[in-house]
């Protein structure tokens, strides 16, 4: 099948293709050109629309195998420029809190992303003076929302040489553009109803990314429809009421420089913790490796597979000739697993609550076609070690606990590490210590409290705390002074 390249139809290409569709498409409704002239998308250079709904925050589902959480949009602007190709979308959030789910009070949140060829970056809103920050594992996606649109489709499908098969409600239409997959309902109404594609992700492996469109009408010369809706890995992502849209000639937004010249390899920051303990930081998300007398115990898996080997790397440079035997995982959220498949093929067990086992299993025999990790090229088994209550990967040296955070509303299926040696508390999402000099929040966070609650509950004598979000090693102090419990 021929492979389309991004660029597409130059202005000369795509005149002439329009006259000719022009000329061929009277009277044959359904079919790829009668719906490519309906909605002009031989010559439109690109869309943009707003809109309002709810999106969904994909990968954080409040349990295994529940639904992504969702979020009132007061405002959704998106700008798709097909000759880059490029998009913008910017959007004003509020989680809509679950019955009988505890969670902190919701407020405005407002995100400015970015995709322009193979690189993607967010942009801070209202602070002109932050720097853009690179989001490399955000492209496949942000790719995938250009090639999805109703006129992004159709002019991808016919510089793609694409499959049409007529069927009795219009044209079913495929083909394959930077090695995905694409695949599209057109209905007698000349109107791309559905689109399909798959993205790389890695928990799900090939996962599908599928968008409805309904309610076209004509936005002043732009006919596009009026509703959409999308749904990733099983679940909604989004589900918006366009309010206006149109055609859109602007310049599509070039790469930053300060994200263009962004590093592209992996730092970890080793810090000794104790003798044998390593703090392993990264960017965003951290872990911790805890050498025992025959093995090495690491907390926590995050991201994706490089981030992983890098990790990985890491450990045995600083515990040499010792295998990494267990790899614990405080709960199933995406940026919290996404890299522990990359431990399974290393050979170690994965430690995880109970209600987690089966999701994993589930999503690990999915295909991975399109990225194929470690896991999927050696085919190891995984080995699972799981527990309800608390567990202990016992040793004379450096003992680890592991215990169950009762009660917490970020997740139904979240754990807690304890070192009691060392009095180091590991633990992630329930507390993210602020940055030097940042405001205090308006109010203490719910789940930074139940943590604490959980503390004194287990009767825990904890003197840090190794966060797996935020700036460093703190006290038990600096929690009690977040949840205002300092004395």
């Amino acid at each position: 099948m021929k492979q389309f390249k991004p660029g597409m139809l130059p202005a000369a290409g795509a005149a002439l293709l329009g006259a000719v569709l022009l000329a061929s498409c009277a009277g044959k409704h359904g079919t790829l050109e009668s719906a490519s002239h309906h909605l002009d998308a031989t010559s439109v250079k690109g869309v943009q629309f707003s809109a309002t709904g709810k999106w969904f925050q994909f990968g954080q589902a409040p349990a295994p195998g529940q639904a992504w959480p969702a979020f009132e949009v007061s405002a959704y602007a998106a700008e798709i420029h097909y000759e880059g190709p490029a998009a913008r979308v910017q959007l004003t959030r509020k989680q809509i809190v679950e019955p009988g789910r505890e969670r902190p009070a919701p407020v405005d949140q407002q995100f400015d992303q970015y995709v322009s060829g193979g690189t993607a970056w967010n942009a801070q809103v209202g602070q002109a003076a932050s720097p853009p920050t690179p989001q490399p594992a955000a492209v496949e996606e942000r790719q995938a929302e250009i090639w999805t649109t109703p006129q992004g489709f159709l002019r991808a499908a016919l510089g793609a040489n694409a499959q049409v098969s007529p069927s009795e409600n219009g044209s079913e239409v495929r083909f394959e553009l930077g090695g995905h997959r694409y695949a599209g309902l057109i209905n007698k109404q000349d109107e791309v109803e559905r689109v399909q594609t798959w993205i790389s992700n890695p928990v799900l492996g090939d996962a599908l990314d599928e968008v409805t469109y309904t309610d076209y009408k004509n936005f002043g010369g732009l006919v596009f429809p009026a509703r959409i809706q999308r749904s990733l890995g099983g679940f909604p992502v989004l589900d918006i009421t366009v309010s206006d849209a149109a055609k859109l000639a602007d310049t599509a937004p070039a790469v930053p420089a300060q994200v263009a010249a962004a590093p592209a390899a992996l730092v970890v920051e080793s810090q000794l913790v104790a003798p044998g303990v390593f703090y392993l930081r990264g960017g965003t998300h951290h872990s911790v490796a805890i050498e025992q007398a025959q093995q090495v115990v690491v907390v926590e898996a995050p991201q994706n597979e490089e981030r992983s080997n890098a990790v990985i790397a890491k450990v045995k440079e600083l515990i040499p000739g010792k295998p990494i035997r267990f790899v614990v995982n405080t709960h199933q959220h995406f940026d919290h697993s996404g890299g522990l498949r990359s431990y399974v093929d290393e050979g170690a067990t994965v430690v995880t609550h109970a209600a987690n086992r089966a999701f994993y299993e589930a999503a690990w025999t999915n295909p991975r076609t399109l990225q194929p990790d470690r896991l999927a090229k050696s085919g190891k088994a995984p080995v699972w070690l799981t527990f309800t209550d608390r567990l202990v990967l016992d040793d004379a040296r450096h003992p680890v606990e592991i215990h169950p955070l009762a009660g917490n509303g970020h997740n139904d299926a979240f754990a807690l590490v304890y070192l009691p040696k060392e009095k180091l508390l590991i633990e992630a999402d329930a507390y993210t210590p602020a940055a030097a000099g940042a405001t205090p929040a308006p109010a203490p966070n719910p789940y930074s409290v139940n943590l604490y609650r959980n503390v004194q509950r287990l009767k825990l004598d904890v003197a840090q705390i190794a966060a797996l979000h935020g700036p460093g090693l703190v006290k038990l102090q600096d929690l009690k002074l977040a949840i205002g419990e300092a004395r």
